[in-house]
Order: C-alpha cells, then sequence, then structure tokens
C-alpha cells in the first residue's frame, strides 16, 4: 500500500500537466474513446465517485468532452485536441525524466529494472482471485 500511495499522491505536476490519476484517465479515454465513467470506474476498480472527481478536473482544464448521450448510461468521452496535447507532453516529460535517472545505469541494471516492472506489472497476488474488479487490460 505504500507504494501505491507513494505513486498516487507524490510530487504535485507542473502547472498544466496533469497529476497521477489525471494521467491515467486521459490515458484510458485515449485508447478507449467514447468510453463512460462507468467504465473507467470499473477498469480501475475505484468507485465512480473518484473517477467523476478526477473527470471534473479534466473537463474544467478542457482535456475530456463529455459527448451527448443518454444520461442513465452516462456520456461518452472524448480527448480534445488539448487533451491529446496535454497528454503527448506528460508522457513526454516523463519519458526524459526516466532517461534522466537512468543515464549512469549500466544496460544490464536497466535490463533488471524492465524485467522486474514486467514482473510486477504481469504478476497477481494469491489472494487477488477475483478479476472483475480492477483487471481490466484497457486500463
Amino acid at each position: 500500500m505504500h507504494l501505491v500511495r507513494q505513486l498516487m499522491t507524490g510530487e504535485r505536476p507542473a502547472e498544466g500537466l496533469p497529476t497521477f490519476a489525471q494521467h491515467s484517465v486521459l490515458s484510458y479515454i485515449e485508447r478507449n474513446p467514447g468510453c463512460r465513467a462507468t467504465e473507467i470506474s470499473e477498469a480501475f476498480g475505484v468507485h465512480r465517485s473518484t473517477v467523476s472527481r478526477q473527470l471534473r478536473g479534466c473537463v474544467d482544464a478542457g482535456w475530456v468532452q463529455a459527448e451527448p448521450g443518454p444520461i442513465r448510461s452516462g456520456h461518452p468521452l472524448s480527448l480534445t485536441g488539448a487533451g491529446r496535447d496535454v497528454l503527448g507532453d506528460a508522457d513526454r516529460r516523463r519519458r526524459d525524466e526516466v532517461g534522466e535517472r537512468v543515464r549512469d545505469w549500466s544496460d544490464a541494471d536497466i535490463a533488471d529494472l524492465a524485467r522486474m516492472l514486467h514482473r510486477f506489472r504481469t504478476s497477481t497476488a494469491d489472494h487477488d482471485t477475483d478479476q472483475s474488479i480492477g483487471a481490466d487490460p484497457r486500463a
């Protein structure tokens, strides 16, 4: 839990860039255009109110737009041009930051990190057998 808390509450991004949670929402919408808030909450295994808060910030920033649609099933979501731009900028900054942090690492160390991250990403804890919550590969 400490790792999750640290990732979620880490340093605030530079002005005009999305938070970690907003970045996650923007990335999901980019990969799943037309998705609805309920789909995002199911994919990440979080309460819909959590997603709504993040979406409100993204809509207010002009990064996400809600398309017309029946309110009962939620509005289809899409990135605006500004949303695509801010997501691309945030991705570039994160890649640059990682590159800077591992700049002095050996190729073997970088390969070890990549292997361990892959292991972390693809492993499933023994107690986490409920694949219906937060196990969406689109997330």
